[in-house]
């Protein structure tokens, strides 16, 4: 294939170049003098799976011949190597290890780091052996490092890092995957050194970032057929500038460089002694944009030089070639960037083009996925989905959350609503007690539901085979202590799978069925594996682990996704191949991202050490964007503004904008802003997208029902929300809607009143019926045990007891006078009379009603908030008004005192407070004819029920603000009276 030469052989293709298509013709166009079977002869080494894929589908559309012997750069042992190595050792099995060795040490110094974050650990440490094993690190190297003024520090991470020691064993009978590699690829270098092989041996697609790929380039491109082709190679770049980056390639004290995407071209040259000049074209393909290249080119130039734009600027070809088909979208937010992205996709989709969406942020990538599933459109996401949000990932976390933290209410009914959950037989019935059991659950209050709390649903008698099918896999207590890891292996999917099934049935076969069925089940069968080395853990560090191990598989279906519209990471952008290429979230600490926090080495001994730098990371994503941009039709896309703050450019589109400013001698401003107008029509048709049908805003509104709808009882309390918002009578009434209630019971003011009416309640009885007495201790011996019994969340418990305490005193002083006066008759006692013609039925319960040895009647209710004031009294709160006129009427039976000598409202918050009935100013009578009055305007059929009549406040909210469109309408608006039939 190749001529004898003394030089290695290094190629390379242009950025933007489809890498996989060009690879294949330049190998056809080297062996077109050959037979057919030469291709079959030939090893070729590529990065990526994704990559291999490409380059077989090219050969495929090229037709009928040979494909050459395609391996990845990750799996270096052949098939004679690999007879002679040992076979590595499952990943799950030292991420056990390690975590269970992590364990260990945490457990014996807690100091060292907090118990949650052992598997982090053992995946970091893990990380960190990978890289030692890639570069050729040591432990021994690690401990020799210059540790000055960083002891304590070092002193913690290096009993940590003692840990990975033994695998660097050379007679460790269990090797990983790593030290495999390692020893495959010394295996193999030897080889080469000793016999070269005379077939091609061309490894392509790489840019040897990582020490096992750069030492097998190097090698590579010195066999006698050997060669190494490099994707993305700038050939704009003048040899100054290659000089600079040789220097810092040598200079490894300075640390500088690593972030150019040219650098490991640069030491890749370095270490085989070339100019590059000596790099080689692959084939006679121009790029789709040279003028672009060289603009990119002179934008990414290291920092040191960037004065060269003052005079390679000028210099550059034509600007308006550079930006042709150079589309820059500047969204205002994330929503509106994902928005014009997904038109831009649709429309390629509807021109049959391949388009791809390039990014390392996954949150624009899910954003875009949503918005194309409007046209039903679903892209081939080269990441797949993660195990852990598939439906049987999903329910493995709820069951092993479960196991942690018990049944509470939201869980169990999660659990329940699971679309796999009870889906062996019967599962239309399934759903229907569910539906009606939320809504008990909903209604009662209960936290942690038990199957005796849950007898009393109206259902329970009906459903006993379904409750006791739920007592028996999801009502268990949490699980506490340590057990083996196997242990909750077996009993986690043997839970699962119960639930799975339902109680009637036995067959779970649909949790692991389909592609992310499988997918779950070959990882959990892996764990069940090697649960061995994972010693004993608890329920919540079982649950930590699953967590862990499913976020790392992904799930692909190959026939599901859109065949030309693709979601790509970074590193693909070398495979490209796409007639549209868009390269989104070009913002700081997105693209490039922020280096990942080490816990183990800074900057400074990575660098002593060998290993690599963070910055390589920048350097990596830089050349992937100098690669993508180099496309044909390219878009540049970013979000001015995040969800809490304004975003920072991409560093490189920072770069390539300034000097495009810089040029107003050659069109640059001009060029930047019809890029930039470019992307403003696509944002401009996404504001088009979603712009709402101009719909004329709702009325205030007054419904008028017929008479015979209306309702003809009422509470005292609903005669007060008469007054204020009939609107809420209307909906609670005569719609019949009430307020679904949250599934887990948070601690409100109605909750609140509630407790704190029966405290006060049990104490006066206690105190009027068994004479105990009326003091300070007693009222919170009262309290304690009420609130201990009531309220289950223990801030507001103690909250609220404080509020009592604060109170106590004045209540007790004040009791003694009450009691005094008379003696407590009545508590919570519901009372009821009929007024008007047709009657009309109201009725009150009453807190406490006291009677003296003279029969006179003293009522009294208790507020949690502030008692209403006497003008409060006189037009809305008629609440003691209406009591009052109800006892003089005979409304409680049995109680029939000769007069009410007072009522009162006693306020329980601040430091106490009284407020008198204004029933001079508002007698009996004049309350009974008010109520009158008040039902036969409500019974006129041209009085309508206006909504927020008159609130107390505006701010005030009611229940049934959305379903009469309050914020479309004002109270200041006039309302609309609608007759209803």
């Amino acid at each position: 294939m190749f001529d004898p030469t003394d030089t290695p052989r290094l190629f390379a293709l242009p950025p933007g170049a489809d890498f996989a298509h060009e690879l294949v013709v330049g190998l056809k166009a080297r062996l077109a003098d050959q037979p057919p079977e030469a291709m079959a002869r030939v090893e070729l080494i590529l990065n990526t799976r994704r990559m291999q894929r490409r380059v077989e589908a090219v050969f495929d559309s090229l037709g009928a011949g040979f494909l050459p012997r395609i391996r990845l750069i990750t799996d270096l042992a052949d098939p004679v190597d690999r007879a002679r190595l040992p076979s590595p050792a499952p990943g799950l099995r030292r991420q056990l290890e390690l975590a269970e060795l992590v364990r260990k040490l945490v457990e014996a110094d807690p100091n060292l780091a907090p118990r949650s974050a052992v598997y982090d650990l053992a995946q970091s440490l893990g990380a960190l052996l990978d890289e030692m094993q890639a570069e050729g690190v040591t432990p021994a190297d690690i401990s020799t490092l210059d540790v000055t003024d960083q002891s304590g520090h070092w002193e913690r991470a290096q009993r940590f890092l003692q840990i990975v020691t033994r695998y660097f064993d050379p007679d460790n009978d269990a090797p990983d995957v790593a030290t495999v590699n390692r020893l495959a690829l010394r295996l193999r270098l030897q080889r080469w050194q000793c016999t070269p092989p005379q077939h091609p041996v061309i490894i392509a697609g790489s840019t040897g970032s990582r020490g096992s790929a750069f030492q097998l380039m190097t090698a590579a491109a010195k066999l006698p057929q050997g060669a190494v082709i490099l994707p993305g190679f700038d050939r704009d770049m003048p040899g100054s500038t290659w000089d600079i980056l040789r220097n810092d390639v040598r200079n490894t004290e300075a640390m500088q460089g690593e972030d150019h995407p040219q650098f490991r071209f640069a030491r890749l040259l370095d270490r085989l002694e070339l100019s590059h000049h000596d790099v080689g074209q692959w084939t006679s393909t121009p790029p789709p944009n040279s003028a672009r290249n060289a603009l990119v080119s002179l934008a990414m130039r290291p920092a040191p030089v960037t004065d060269q734009w003052l005079l390679d600027g000028p210099k550059l070809p034509s600007l308006a070639d550079a930006s042709q088909s150079l589309t820059l979208l500047e969204a205002a937010s994330p929503r509106d960037e994902a928005r014009a992205i997904a038109m831009r996709l649709r429309q390629a989709a509807e021109d049959n083009i391949t388009a791809a969406l390039i990014t390392p942020d996954r949150m624009l990538t899910r954003r875009v996925t949503a918005l194309l599933d409007r046209w039903g459109i679903l892209p081939d996401d080269s990441a797949g989905t993660p195990a852990q949000l598939t439906a049987p990932g999903r329910l493995l976390r709820h069951v092993a959350q479960l196991r942690v933290n018990g049944p509470t209410a939201d869980a169990l009914l999660t659990i329940l609503k699971h679309p796999l959950c009870h889906s062996g037989a019967d599962r239309g019935q399934h759903r229907l007690w569910t539906s009606e059991l939320e809504l008990f659950i909903r209604k009662t209050g209960i936290p942690y539901p038990d199957l005796p709390k849950l007898m009393a649903w109206k259902h329970a008698d009906e459903a006993q085979a379904w409750l006791k099918w739920m007592d028996g896999c999801l009502l268990r207590p949490d699980t506490k202590g340590l057990d083996p890891l196997g242990t909750h292996v077996t009993q986690h999917l043997k839970q699962t799978e119960n639930i799975c099934a339902g109680s009637s049935s036995d067959n779970a076969a649909e949790l692991w069925n389909k592609k992310a069925g499988e997918t779950c089940r070959k990882a959990f069968d892996l764990l069940a594996e090697n649960a061995g080395y994972g010693g004993s853990v608890s329920a919540r560090d079982y649950a930590d682990l699953v967590d862990n191990i499913l976020r790392a598989e992904e799930v692909r279906d190959r026939d599901a996704p859109h065949s030309r519209i693709l979601i790509w990471g970074t590193i693909e952008a070398r495979v490209m191949g796409a007639d549209l290429v868009i390269l989104g979230g070009l913002n700081e600490h997105s693209w490039p991202d922020a280096p990942p926090a080490d816990p183990w080495l800074n900057r400074r001994m990575r660098q002593q050490a060998g290993l690599l730098l963070p910055e390589r990371r920048i350097g990596l994503s830089a050349h992937d964007f100098q690669q993508a941009i180099g496309a044909k039709d390219v878009w540049l896309s970013r979000a001015v503004r995040s969800e809490d703050a304004e975003t920072v450019p991409s560093r490189w589109l920072n770069r390539l904008t300034n000097l495009l400013r810089g040029l107003p001698e050659t069109g640059g401003p001009e060029t930047l802003g019809k890029m930039q107008k470019r992307g403003q029509t696509w944002l401009a048709l996404g504001q088009v997208l979603e712009k709402p049908i101009p719909a004329a805003p709702a009325p205030r509104p007054s419904p008028m029902p017929p008479v015979i709808a209306r309702p003809s009882e009422l509470s005292v309390t609903n005669i007060e929300k008469l007054i204020r918002d009939p609107y809420a009578i209307y909906g609670s009434k005569v719609l019949r809607l009430r307020q679904l209630h949250p599934i887990q019971h948070a601690p409100n003011p109605m909750h609140r009143g509630t407790v704190i009416h029966k405290v006060f309640e049990e104490f006066v009885s206690n105190t009027a019926r068994n004479d105990d007495p009326i003091t300070e201790l007693e009222l919170l011996a009262v309290a304690r045990r009420i609130l201990d019994a009531e309220v289950p969340w223990p801030t507001d418990r103690i909250q609220w007891r404080v509020r009592i305490e604060k109170i106590a005193r004045w209540f007790t002083e004040n009791e003694v006078v009450r009691q005094t006066t008379a003696k407590p008759a009545l508590f919570e006692k519901t009372g009821a009379m009929e007024i008007a013609d047709p009657p009309f039925r109201i009725t009150a319960k009453a807190d406490r009603i006291d009677l003296n040895d003279r029969s006179e009647a003293f009522v009294y209710d208790y507020k949690t908030g502030t008692a209403p004031t006497k003008d409060q009294q006189l037009k809305f709160d008629v609440q003691l008004l209406v009591i009052v006129a109800l006892i003089l009427e005979g409304g409680f039976e049995s109680f029939n005192p000769r007069f009410v000598a007072e009522a009162r409202y006693i306020s329980l918050s601040g430091d106490g407070n009284e407020v008198s009935a204004p029933m001079a100013d508002c007698p009996p009578e004049r309350v009974m004819q008010m109520l009158k009055t008040l039902i036969e305007a409500y019974r006129d059929p041209e009085t309508g029920y206006t909504a927020r009549n008159r609130l107390y406040k505006d701010t005030f909210g009611s229940d049934y603000d959305q379903l009469s469109r309050f914020g479309e309408w004002t109270v200041s608006d006039t309302a609309k009276k609608v007759r209803l039939t």
